[in-house]
C-alpha cells in the first residue's frame, strides 16, 4: 500500500505502485525517494510514517517524521527552516552511536520539514510488557546497564531526550539495516556508523525536541514529553539531564508492576508507593530498590545528577542480594522512609474503650437488620468477610442495592442505632482494636488531618491496582485499620 501524507486527503490509502494519490492527486513519492507505506505515530509537532527508499535496489525501509508549522507566517517559517537545517547537522552526529537511530536525510516539502531516520526492527518495551507481562528485577538491572550509557552519550552532546518511556525504547529483533554509503546521506554521516546487534536496546524519538529547541520554537516554559513519566521540573517547562533519569526510574517501576505510573503515586505523602504494586511472588532487592528510589526523587538535588553517577552505583554492586521484607507494612516503613506508626501497645491506653459483653438484646436495629451473621464472622475473626458483611448491612440499612457506593449523604442518613450496633460488635470481637469509635478517636487525635489519619491506621492514600492489597485483614493490622 502507498499512503498519502496530505492531511486533507479524504482517502489516503493507495495501491502499491501508484505515483499519485487517487483521491487528491498528491505525489506519493517524496523527494524522488520515499514512498510512504503507513502512519505509525502522531505527536504534538507532527506525524511519523513508515516509508521505503524507492531509489535503493533493496528498497530499504526507513522512518519519516513530518514536522508541521502551520501557524507560522512565511518569514518566520524561512527562519525556522534555516535554523532547523543547522540543528540537523549537529543531531546527525548522534547517529554514530549503535543504539541511536541514524539520521539519513532531511528536506522541506509543502511548508513541512521532514527527517528520515533508520528503521529499527524490533519490539518496544511497551509491546514486550503487553506480550510477556511484568519485568523481573534482573531485566530491570540489565535495562539500566544498557540504557544509561546511551543517556550518558546524548547528555555529553548537550541533548536531553525529554520523553523516556517504554514506547520509546526498542529491543532489536533483527540485524540492523546497513544504510552506509547511500548517495543522499548527510555529509560524512555515511562512513562510520557502527551497526547495532540483535537483542540490544535502542533509544528512539528524541530528535524533534532537540531540533525545535534549536529553532527557538521551544523555550523554557514549553512542556514536551509524556506527563505520567515527566519529572516535576519538566512539567514546569525546565528539562535537565536529571529529568531523563527521573523518567527512566518511572519507566522501570512501570515495567516491574505493569501499573500506570500515576496510580502508584501517593499524593498525600508526596512519594512513590511502587513496592505495594509488585505482582504476587515478585520482589526487588534493597540495593536495586534504593537506586530506583533515588531516580524517583521529586527534588532534583536529591536525585542522581548524571547517568555516570548511576552507572558507578551499578558497577559497585557485586551481586543482587534479595532480602524482601516480611510484609507490605514493614516494606513501606523501611523503603519509603515514612514515620514509624505507634505500636498497638502504645495505643491501647489511649484509644481502646472498655470491651463490652453483648447479648442478642443489644444487637439493636432501627430498620430490622439481622446481625447474627456479622457477629459470627467477627467472633471467628474472619475479618475480610466481616468487612464485606458490614458493607452489605450499611447498604441494607439505607435501602440501597448490596455493595453500592456510599456517599456523604448516605452516611448522614444511617440510623444511629445500627451504627452503634456495628461499632459494638467490631470493638468487642477485635479486642478493642477496630470500630467506628476507635477511628473517630484517632481522627480527632491528629486534629482531623486525613493524611495523618491514613498513616496512623495504615490506609493507602493513592489509587490501588490490586484492591485486596489495600487492607490487612489480620490481627496485627494497625489499630483502627
Amino acid at each position: 500500500m502507498s499512503y498519502c501524507i496530505n492531511p486533507q486527503c479524504p482517502k489516503p490509502e493507495n495501491p502499491d505502485k501508484a505515483e499519485n494519490c487517487q483521491s487528491c492527486d498528491s505525489p506519493l513519492i517524496l523527494q524522488g525517494h520515499y514512498r510512504i507505506l503507513k502512519k505509525v505515530g502522531q505527536g504534538s509537532f507532527g506525524k511519523t510514517f513508515l516509508a521505503v527508499d524507492e531509489q535503493h535496489p533493496q528498497k530499504l525501509p526507513c522512518i519519516l517524521k513530518q514536522i508541521s508549522f502551520s501557524t507560522l507566517d512565511p518569514e518566520s517559517y524561512q527562519t525556522t527552516a534555516r535554523l532547523f537545517r543547522r540543528e540537523v547537522m549537529g543531531l546527525s552526529q548522534l547517529g554514530q552511536h549503535p543504539q541511536i537511530p541514524v539520521l539519513l536525510a532531511n528536506f522541506q516539502y509543502n511548508q513541512n520539514l521532514y527527517l528520515v531516520q533508520e528503521y529499527i526492527q524490533g519490539l518496544t518495551l511497551k509491546q514486550e510488557l503487553e506480550q510477556q507481562g511484568f519485568f523481573k528485577e534482573e531485566q530491570i538491572w540489565q535495562l539500566l546497564r544498557e540504557l544509561l550509557p546511551i543517556l550518558q552519550f546524548i547528555h555529553q552532546h548537550q541533548i536531553i531526550h525529554r520523553d523516556i518511556k517504554p514506547e520509546n525504547i526498542i529491543r532489536r529483533t533483527f540485524p540492523a539495516i546497513n544504510y552506509q554509503k547511500l548517495p543522499h546521506l548527510l555529509g560524512e554521516n555515511q562512513a562510520v556508523k557502527k551497526l547495532g546487534k540483535v537483542g540490544e536496546i535502542v533509544l528512539i524519538d528524541f530528535g524533534v525536541a532537540k531540533l525545535l529547541t534549536g529553532t527557538g520554537l521551544i523555550r523554557t516554559g514549553t512542556v514536551i514529553g509524556s506527563p505520567e513519566y515527566m519529572a516535576p521540573e519538566q512539567t514546569r517547562g525546565k528539562a535537565l539531564p536529571a529529568s531523563d533519569l527521573f523518567s527512566l526510574g518511572v519507566t522501570c517501576i512501570h515495567l516491574l508492576t505493569d501499573v500506570a505510573p500515576w496510580d502508584m503515586f501517593d499524593v498525600i505523602n508526596d512519594c512513590w508507593r511502587w513496592r505495594d504494586f509488585l505482582p504476587r511472588g515478585s520482589s526487588v532487592s534493597q540495593s536495586t530498590g534504593n537506586i530506583l528510589d533515588k531516580l524517583l526523587q521529586n527534588s532534583v538535588t536529591q536525585r542522581y545528577q548524571t547517568a555516570e553517577e548511576v552507572l558507578e552505583v551499578l558497577e559497585s554492586r557485586s551481586s543482587m542480594v534479595k532480602s524482601p521484607p516480611e510484609n507490605i507494612e514493614s516494606l513501606a516503613l523501611v523503603n519509603q522512609k515514612l514515620p514509624l506508626l505507634p505500636s498497638v501497645q502504645s495505643l491501647l491506653g489511649t484509644f481502646i474503650p472498655q470491651v463490652m459483653v453483648l447479648d442478642k438484646n443489644e444487637l439493636i436495629s432501627a430498620v430490622g437488620i439481622e446481625y447474627g451473621k456479622l457477629q459470627y464472622l467477627l467472633a471467628v475473626q474472619k475479618w475480610r468477610a466481616a468487612d464485606m458483611e458490614t458493607w452489605v448491612i450499611l447498604c441494607e440499612a439505607l435501602g440501597k442495592r448490596r455493595k453500592s457506593y456510599l456517599f456523604q449523604d448516605d452516611i448522614d442518613n444511617l440510623p444511629c442505632e445500627d451504627l452503634l450496633t456495628i461499632d459494638r460488635l467490631w470493638v468487642k470481637y477485635s479486642g478493642g482494636k477496630f470500630g467506628f469509635r476507635v477511628q473517630k478517636q484517632i481522627y480527632e487525635s491528629v486534629n482531623e488531618d486525613y493524611g495523618k489519619f491514613c498513616s496512623q491506621v495504615g490506609w493507602l492514600t493513592y489509587n490501588l491496582h490490586f484492591p485486596d492489597r489495600g487492607f490487612k485483614f489480620r490481627n496485627w493490622a494497625p489499630v483502627g485499620h
